[in-house]
């Protein structure tokens, strides 16, 4: 007989994506909050435009057929890590996704980069968030402002039962972009690591923001990956998203929904349209 507790642990865990998203298949769109309150390119005037420009892009996301999105401190470069996040960042974020929360009805997801953990639970609890990406949920490495990180796991997942917020899923990055790992930690190994502690889904990425992973890449991590869905991070865009989902269970963009595909500019409601239309063979 299967115990109690096990049989508990197995229950909070999703079967698929669509008990988030309401499809095996999610394109779930980023909402990059600009510049807030400690980043360098803040510019003092409060929290208005920031939060006017983030609901503007929330919208587009939603209006161009986006099955979720997840809202991020994107622009609060270069970025802190794990227990280094300051309160100020951890509030303002807050305020930011509890608006584009109010603007939209789809699934709504946070990150707090690099690696918010509790905090990251925090802003979710506080905004009404379904999920949350956690960027180093187990082992350790390097990250590119040179922090040294390690997996938030055993916190989080107490902090997460301790405050009755396990209806909030974790998907979790593997081989995160922005990091190097450190040696050992290799693929198999990570993902290993990450399905036995509980991650409800598997992020891959590129090397940097704007960059696919290799289709290979992909195609391994399904392999390892089981019945745990596996989802791409980073370098989708309207010609390459068949073939990911091809292999991979959702798809998170970011740049190449923006105007032009500049990261920088808003998200362009046509552009996400385009990429829906691709990820869903149309």
């Amino acid at each position: 007989m299967i115990p109690a507790w096990k049989q508990h642990l197995d229950a909070v865990r999703i079967q698929d994506l669509a008990d988030i998203f309401g499809t095996s298949k999610p394109v779930i769109g980023m909402v990059h909050a600009w510049p807030m309150p400690g980043a360098p390119g803040y510019d003092g005037k409060g929290m208005d435009a920031i939060v006017e420009h983030a609901v503007q892009d929330a919208r587009a996301i939603e209006q161009g057929g986006c099955d979720g999105l997840i809202v991020e401190n994107m622009w609060d470069i270069p970025f802190r890590a794990g227990s280094h996040i300051q309160p100020e960042s951890i509030a303002a974020h807050a305020v930011v996704a509890r608006a584009v929360r109010d603007a939209v009805k789809i699934p709504m997801g946070i990150n707090l980069v690099h690696n918010g953990g509790v905090a990251l639970l925090g802003i979710a609890i506080a905004s009404g968030a379904q999920f949350i990406r956690v960027c180093m949920f187990t082992g350790a490495g390097v990250w590119d402002a040179g922090s040294i990180d390690e997996g938030c796991a055993a916190d989080l997942m107490r902090r997460r039962k301790d405050l009755g917020a396990e209806h909030i899923k974790i998907l979790a990055d593997v081989d995160k972009k922005h990091s190097v790992r450190f040696p050992g930690i290799d693929l198999a190994t990570h993902i290993e690591w990450t399905r036995f502690f509980g991650a409800d889904g598997m992020i891959v990425s590129g090397r940097m923001t704007g960059d696919a992973p290799a289709l290979d890449k992909v195609r391994e991590a399904k392999r390892l990956a089981g019945d745990t869905p596996i989802l791409l991070g980073s370098g989708t865009d309207a010609s390459n998203v068949g073939a990911f989902l091809s292999v991979a269970d959702g798809i998170i963009v970011g740049s190449s929904i923006k105007e032009q595909g500049d990261i920088c500019r808003p998200v362009d409601v046509e552009r996400v349209r385009a990429f829906v239309r691709a990820a869903r063979g149309g």
